[in-house]
């Protein structure tokens, strides 16, 4: 499901960020720059979603979501403050966007006359490899 511009802006007014140091290479930078970006979204207190869409967040998004109904998300791949705060962005939206999207059912369908038939003679294959196997061992 694709989400209008306009609910992407306001659940991007609606995130908070943090930034703390972050491990891993960058010498130096590491040490002295905050380039770790925290984004915590509210989903309980949000008025952008409907109820409906709150509780398919909360089962979808469980493993994201604390026990006071925030979602958090941790980015720090890049060196970079404003890179990591934009892929945290995208990543933050991706994922409502994947848990709003309403599965398919699935259709159940017959196996069809060549499957069923194909199915059988692989069975008959089969059979006689065994069968010539046996022959030969009583020998």
């Amino acid at each position: 499901m694709q989400l209008p511009q306009q609910i992407k802006d306001e659940l991007i007014s609606a995130c908070t960020f943090s930034a703390s140091r972050s491990g891993g290479p960058g010498g130096q930078n590491v040490n002295k720059v905050n380039t770790k970006i925290e984004l915590r979204f509210n989903l309980n207190d949000s008025t952008i979603f409907s109820d409906t869409q709150k509780q398919r967040l909360g089962i979808k998004l469980k493993n994201r979501i604390n026990s006071d109904g925030i979602i958090v998300l941790f980015e720090s791949s890049e060196r970079s403050q404003l890179k990591n705060k934009q892929n945290a962005i995208a990543k933050f939206l991706e994922l409502i966007e994947k848990a709003l999207t309403p599965t398919k059912r699935r259709v159940k369908t017959k196996p069809t006359l060549s499957s069923k038939l194909k199915r059988l003679d692989k069975k008959k294959q089969q059979s006689m490899k065994k069968q010539l196997r046996r022959n030969t061992r009583d020998m």
